[in-house]
């Protein structure tokens, strides 16, 4: 397949960062073309729920552009935010692999995103026939999978201020743009991926803010690496290991 093919059938791929331009390319280097004239862009604002949680599983989703959270709402009917993704992962492959017909996870727009779908069955068909394909989804879903049980296993041993400390950590490692993190200082958006209330929120921001961990410009909180590495320091000390 040729990637200038690809860009012309992609057009948002001409508009995006190199590193996330050549995932695309290296994900698909192997598509046939029949794959290729079933796919459809689709732009979505923040907010829209583009897949939800025991619906049918009918559609593979990638994101070009923006930035998407995985959601459970099944524990007393409280919405908690598990994770951010930046990387182009096949947002439905993981139920094509393990062959379910139902999503196992409620995802959402974080910001304006620009979409690309493929009907579920052209999707398998393409991994059924193609195992390079294969073991590059089955790769991506194992390390997206190691990467949640492991950060789940953390926050087990991480409370209050420090919980926010490994969130911040690691928002810093996928988005600081020239050595600094700059986002909004939603609380109730940190609260909904830490597990913790407002209030506790509200009170580790305020920390860290009077121990210089972060800086604060109108309502976004920014971290440089200085910051980034202070806070990785004290997550090790708890954790005893090498973030």
């Amino acid at each position: 397949m040729e990637n200038t093919y690809l860009a012309k059938i992609l057009p948002f791929l001409n508009e995006i960062e190199k590193d996330r331009r050549e995932q695309f390319e290296q994900y698909f280097r192997t598509a046939p073309m029949w794959l290729m004239e079933t796919f459809a862009v689709e732009e979505l604002e923040e907010g829209t729920i583009f897949v939800q949680e025991g619906e049918p599983a009918d559609m593979i989703y990638f994101i070009g552009k923006g930035l998407i959270k995985a959601t459970d709402y099944r524990i007393y009917g409280i919405n908690y935010d598990f994770m951010m993704f930046e990387k182009v992962y096949a947002f439905g492959g993981m139920e094509v692999i393990i062959n379910l017909d139902k999503y196992q996870t409620t995802l959402q727009t974080a910001t304006k995103c620009t979409v690309l779908k493929i009907p579920k069955e052209g999707f398998k068909k393409w991994l059924d026939s193609d195992i390079i394909a294969l073991k590059q989804e089955s790769r991506l879903m194992g390390e997206y999978l190691l990467e949640q049980a492991r950060d789940s296993r953390m926050l087990l041993f991480l409370q209050g201020a420090d919980r926010v400390a490994f969130l911040l950590m690691k928002r810093y490692r996928k988005y600081a743009h020239n050595g600094v993190l700059r986002m909004k200082g939603d609380r109730q958006d940190l609260s909904d991926f830490t597990g913790l209330c407002v209030k506790t929120i509200s009170r580790s921001i305020k920390k860290f803010k009077e121990n210089g961990m972060i800086s604060m410009q109108g309502s976004y909180i920014l971290i440089n690496y200085e910051q980034y590495h202070r806070m990785k320091e004290m997550i090790s000390d708890i954790l005893a290991e090498d973030l």
